[in-house]
Parts: C-alpha cells; sequence; structure tokens
C-alpha cells in the first residue's frame, strides 16, 4: 500500500495558514481570511483591533449621528478619504461634486468583517468619479483589499468634527432640492444632540440628550473582565459617578469593546462634566492598576456580578 504523502501549504500573505488569523476571530488563517471565500462567511468580533483609533471608530460606527473625519491613511500620495458616520441611503461611498471623496461607517454588510468592507469602500473612493456612489460592498470579489489595519497609520487617532445636521452631504452653497431636501429633512430630524466630551485622558466619550435625560456613552479600549472589575472597585467606594447629577446607567457590548453608560442631569451643559469625566477616568485607570496586588473583596465580586447583569450587546 502506498504511502500517504503530506501536502503542505504555503503560507499566503505571509501568514502561515495553520496559525490564528490576524483579524482575531480566533480561527485559522486558513479557514478564515485565507479561505478561498475570504472573510464572506466569517464573523470577525473586533474588527478595529491593533488601531489606537479603535474606540472611536466604534463610537462613529454606533450611536454619533453626524460626523466627519479624515482618514489617516498610510499611502497619502492618491486622493484623500473622509470617513463619515452615514451618508445618503447609507450609502457605502460616494464622490461629491465638488470632489471630495467620502465613505460611511453606519452601513449595511455583506461580511461578517467591517475592516474589511471598509477597505474595500477606501478603495474604491480613492478610484472613483466625481458624483460617483457605492451603494453596499458586495461580495468578495478577488481584489484582495486587505483590511482597514493594512491602510489606516495604526497608531494615530481620530478627533471627529460633528455636524448639528447633515447639511455636509452636499458642497458649500449647494442648496438642496426635491427629493435631496427631504431626504436631509428626514435625516436631520433623527439626529439626537451630541456632542465630544474634550479633556485629558478622555477619549471615545460623548454626550447625547435623548430628550427626557441625557448620557454619556464611553467608550472603554480595556479587556471587558478587568473594565468590570475596575468598575466595581469604584462602585463599592460609591467613586462609579461624574459628580452630582450623574449616575451609572450600565454599558453595552459592541465590536469587541465595552460601554460603559451614564445618566446626566440634561440641564447641564455638555462641556460641564468634561472635569468629572477627567477625574473618574483617572480614578479608573488607578482601580485597574490595584487589580494584579489586591484581588477583588467579596463585596466588589457581587458589584462585578451586578453589572455584568446590567450589559447589553449590540454587535
Amino acid at each position: 500500500m502506498a504511502k500517504r504523502t503530506a501536502v503542505k501549504t504555503k503560507p499566503a500573505d505571509g501568514v502561515n495558514p495553520r496559525q490564528p488569523c490576524p483579524c482575531g476571530s480566533g480561527k485559522r488563517y486558513k479557514a478564515c481570511h485565507g479561505s478561498a471565500g475570504g472573510a464572506a462567511d466569517v464573523i470577525v468580533p473586533r474588527p478595529f483591533q491593533g488601531l489606537a483609533a479603535e474606540a472611536e471608530l466604534i463610537a462613529l460606527r454606533e450611536f454619533v449621528p453626524s460626523a466627519t473625519v479624515k482618514l489617516p491613511l498610510k499611502d497619502d500620495s492618491g486622493r484623500e478619504v473622509v470617513l463619515a458616520t452615514v451618508l445618503p441611503m447609507a450609502a457605502a461611498g460616494l464622490v461629491r461634486a465638488d470632489g471630495t471623496a467620502f465613505v460611511g461607517l453606519q452601513v449595511q454588510t455583506r461580511s461578517g468583517d467591517l475592516s474589511r468592507d471598509l477597505a474595500r469602500a477606501v478603495q474604491w473612493a480613492r478610484a472613483a468619479k466625481t458624483g460617483d456612489a457605492l451603494a453596499v460592498v458586495g461580495p468578495d470579489d478577488g481584489s484582495n483589499p486587505g483590511r482597514l489595519q493594512d491602510l489606516l497609520d495604526p497608531d494615530a487617532t481620530l478627533s471627529p468634527e460633528l455636524h448639528a445636521d447633515f447639511a455636509w452631504w452636499l458642497p458649500p452653497d449647494n442648496e438642496p432640492a426635491g427629493e435631496v431636501a427631504l431626504s436631509l429633512e428626514r435625516a436631520n430630524a433623527a439626529i439626537l444632540p451630541t456632542e465630544r466630551l474634550d479633556a485629558p485622558g478622555v477619549t471615545a466619550a460623548y454626550w447625547v440628550d435623548a430628550g427626557d435625560k441625557a448620557h454619556l456613552r464611553w467608550v472603554r479600549p480595556e479587556p471587558e473582565e478587568a473594565l468590570l472589575a475596575a468598575l466595581a472597585r469604584l462602585s463599592v467606594r460609591g467613586e462609579l459617578d461624574l459628580g452630582e447629577g450623574s449616575r451609572y446607567a450600565g454599558s453595552f457590548r459592541a465590536h469587541g469593546l465595552l460601554v460603559p453608560v451614564w445618566d446626566l442631569d440634561r440641564e447641564l451643559h455638555s462641556s460641564e462634566w468634561a472635569p468629572g469625566a477627567e477625574a473618574l477616568g483617572k480614578r479608573l485607570q488607578d482601580a485597574l492598576s490595584s487589580l494584579d496586588a489586591e484581588p477583588l473583596t467579596e463585596s466588589e465580586r457581587r458589584s462585578r456580578d451586578g453589572l455584568r447583569g446590567r450589559q447589553i450587546t449590540l454587535r
């Protein structure tokens, strides 16, 4: 009987096929982005992992209504691309009449890897003609676009510009009419007033006026279990707030990170919460640093379990 010959698989894209896929899915590369179907059938739970802008990208994807920011592309020799929260008709990309190229974050996707879809949208936007629009990023077309991590400066942070409406959809001095005007009116009516807190050490923290009350939604980069333990420690100490008129409400998971939420007194201006957020951030860092040397007490463990029970998962 002939001996079975082992077939060796050659590395693709510099990645050993038997090693974990760099996307963070937990699958081997050959069963994920290295497979014939690419990322089409693979859900990537943390699509922006490895980017310094990860938390801001999640905020812009999930709950910031109207914002734009120039993408810090590694290759700056081509057309600039502006990242937007949402574009007309939730398009994946468009090139405005004045030549400004946009890609949208709040879109319908046809794969499990948002990072890969964005990479394809960016490549499309850099090559598209003025006036073109990309409704949706379709299934893998074999173009091997890579992922957003391949296109962006990994150490670059994002400071989005928030807008009170969607007038930026159109070039300056362009008055909307007909269906365009109606679409803008509907989109503007759905916006909840939102502001990004500006304070040292505070990133991806957004104040939003929900009508009956205001909230702070703060995307945190720490591993979930460590963050929950630190939040529990502060809760037991009575330090899990931003000052008078604030209350910890719970948290939700989005794209692999935890987003704690606080209820706030809506009579106060968003900027008045910045000092409280800065102080809370420092207390949170101290609590995180203390976890290795000081394990959770029994009361802190009970608090952690209670905090875990007040979580929901968005993505």
